[in-house]
This record gives C-alpha cells, sequence and structure tokens, in this order.
C-alpha cells in the first residue's frame, strides 16, 4: 500500500453519453475509506426502456480514454477492469446496475476489490443492457452507451 502521502483520497468520472444517447451525463465518485472504496453514481438521460424503467450494467474498464471507432465509439475503454483474471463478475471493475427512474439513476455500493490509487486512469462504462451476472466474459450486457474516464478528486 502506498504511504498516506501519495494516497488519493477521492476520484471521480464525468459520463458522457455517445452518439446514439447524448443525453446521458453524470458522475461517478469513488471515495477511498480504511476498508474500501464508497462508490456513488448519479446518471441524467438514460433511456426510458419500459413503462419509464430501465436496467443498464455499469463497469470500470481497463482503458483510459474514452474513444473508439466506427464499431464501438468508446473501444479504447477496453474491456472490464480484471487484474486477478477472475470469471465474471467476480472481477474488480464489475458494480452493481444502474436502475433507471424515468431517465434517472442513482446508485451506491461499497467495494474492496480494487483501491482508487489502482483505478486512476481507467473508464466507467455504461451498457445499454442489464448484466447476467453469469455469461463470459462480460454479462452479455450489450453495447457502451456512455463512459467517463476516472480522474483525481
Amino acid at each position: 500500500m502506498p504511504s498516506n502521502r501519495n494516497r488519493i483520497n477521492a476520484a471521480y468520472a464525468i459520463i458522457r453519453g455517445g452518439s446514439e444517447y447524448p443525453e446521458i451525463n453524470g458522475k461517478v465518485i469513488f471515495k477511498q475509506l480504511p476498508k474500501g472504496v464508497l462508490v456513488t453514481a448519479r446518471i441524467n438521460g438514460l433511456p426510458d426502456i419500459k413503462d419509464g424503467m430501465g436496467i443498464f450494467a455499469m463497469h470500470i474498464h481497463s482503458g483510459g480514454s474514452c474513444t473508439g471507432n466506427d464499431i464501438d465509439e468508446f473501444a479504447d475503454a477496453k474491456t472490464h477492469y480484471n487484474p486477478q483474471t477472475t470469471r465474471h463478475p467476480y472481477h474488480a471493475g464489475d458494480l452493481p446496475p444502474l436502475f433507471g427512474n424515468h431517465g434517472f439513476a442513482y446508485m451506491e455500493v461499497f467495494t474492496d476489490r480494487f483501491t482508487l490509487n489502482e483505478i486512476i486512469g481507467k473508464t466507467v462504462i455504461i451498457h445499454n443492457g442489464v448484466d447476467d451476472f453469469t455469461s463470459q466474459p462480460a454479462g452479455n450486457s450489450g453495447i457502451k452507451i456512455a463512459c467517463g474516464k476516472i480522474v483525481r478528486g
């Protein structure tokens, strides 16, 4: 563990939707606590799937950029952050889903799967589908619809 002087206590990712869902925006905040990291997500502009509700997978990805190509506009976010090469849903970057409520979602979770120092420079991805927590390697969670790079807070 790094010394206290080099330890990061807070980080965040500003979330922006891609070309299909440009209205998605929000922030994911990470706070290092003595026994883990508190992750808080506030996301707006999520698409209404059914009766104003939608469930969206959210993960930390190993790539350091929210750029991509014609096929996957967030391809440079790469795959789930998984430094221990575990099976899904035990990747360090696996997070609980976002439950959309007429376009808004709030999620908070406490985890010891990573420290802030480990995730700075990585990305947060929101997918257009539900993570089934079974399929390999990423839970069959659909395409990437929003992204944000994790930076020091």
